[in-house]
């Protein structure tokens, strides 16, 4: 009997461990929260506290947050403008519960309060996605079964009594077997690891046109010294201090051999360290001077970033605060299948706007009257 029941229990922690799907986000003030680790939530602080071995992570876990059990989970940070003086400080969690998979769930992180809000899917599925939050107007645009959908989330820092809904902007002009990767930067959606593209050369669709730009961009690596290969792997923005549109955005490719911060309005790519920890199921989310890497053994790692300096020297390092409050599980890191799409978180991967510019970013251009390269007419 006593066999039986140890045997049982350990199943049920290993379940546990193989089901657990947590996710790390910044809110306004960069304080780092972990969701999910261990069953529990943390906030880790401001990166200066991170690895000085002094600090532990509080927790905050709260009654009403989403079990963390889905299949594709991500965490995104709404810096919406309420106003001209207030800024939302919310957390959207898609796809962290298994028995409601298309509910959003929402963490203020002012009231440290959760909700959950209802979604009507209209047929996009929310267990096979990559998505990216708009800045500017809060709107979520996703990728799933080579569709393009987005769903409003106006200023909600807390779920509303009436369920939101996905809508299907069109066809995207990408091939069945395209597994997409996305950020988000200067209002337009970046589409990495395209079919056909050299590498360096990412697709661009302009949210507030819904158009693609009929012409790739190019982001030539600093020095002429390579270029961001055409593989894949994951991306996610630079939030900006001033709550303007994020204008720098990492992509680390799944090798993990280096990472790659392109600055959208030079049109130009500085290449990084890659991740200490080679991780291809690892997720990555960025504030405005850290990139934080959550491996799938649970522990976390951060690359600083000068927006405004040289990065040659930045080097990765543990976030030793999250490790002393939820240590990370003896499973190492998995090379096994990959995950299904990337996307920019807020991000933020993995990851909408109101009245901007057709062009793409820096020197690029276009205008929605030109056409699209793809031989279809533009998503309306």
């Amino acid at each position: 009997m006593f066999t039986l029941t140890l045997v049982s229990l350990l199943l049920a922690s290993s379940n546990a461990l193989v089901s657990a799907s947590p996710c790390v986000a910044f809110d306004i003030n960069w304080n780092l929260l972990a969701f999910g680790l261990d069953g529990k939530d943390f906030n880790a602080g401001a990166q200066s506290s991170w690895s000085s071995g002094k600090r532990k992570a509080s927790e905050i876990t709260t009654s009403g947050r989403p079990p963390f059990d889905g299949t594709n989970t991500t965490c995104y940070l709404s810096q919406h403008a309420l106003n001209s003086f207030q800024y939302e400080n919310a957390i959207y969690v898609m796809s962290a519960d298994s028995k409601n998979p298309s509910d959003v769930y929402i963490y203020d992180a002012t009231a440290k309060s959760w909700s959950a809000q209802t979604v009507t899917t209209n047929g996009f599925d929310p267990s096979n996605f990559a998505a990216i939050l708009d800045h500017d107007t809060n709107v979520f645009y996703a990728m799933s079964a080579n569709q393009l959908w987005n769903l409003d989330m106006s200023q909600q820092k807390a779920a509303t009594g009436s369920a939101l809904s996905w809508n299907n902007v069109g066809n995207t002009p990408y091939p069945s077997g395209y597994n997409p990767v996305m950020v988000i930067a200067n209002n337009h959606i970046h589409f990495l690891d395209v079919p056909n593209l050299s590498p360096g050369q990412e697709d661009i669709f302009v949210i507030h046109y819904s158009w693609y730009q009929p012409s790739p961009q190019a982001y030539p690596v600093s020095g002429g010294n390579g270029a961001v290969p055409n593989q894949f792997g994951h991306a996610t923005s630079f939030f900006m201090d001033d709550n303007t549109v994020q204008q720098n955005f990492a992509f680390v490719p799944q090798d993990g051999s280096a990472t790659y911060v392109v600055n959208v309005m030079s049109n130009s790519t500085t290449q990084m360290a890659g991740p200490s920890t080679k991780d291809p199921k690892a997720t990555y989310f960025a504030s405005s001077n850290s990139l934080v890497q959550l491996t799938s053994s649970g522990a976390a790692n951060y690359l600083p970033f000068n927006p405004s300096g040289s990065n040659s020297d930045a080097k990765w390092a543990p976030i030793q605060a999250l490790a002393a409050a939820a240590p990370p599980s003896s499973t190492s890191a998995s090379s096994g299948s990959s995950p299904t799409g990337s996307s920019g978180s807020g991000s933020s991967g993995s990851s909408s706007s109101g009245s901007g510019s057709g062009s793409a970013s820096g020197s690029s251009s276009g205008s929605p009257s030109s056409g699209s390269r793809f031989g279809f007419p533009s998503c309306s």
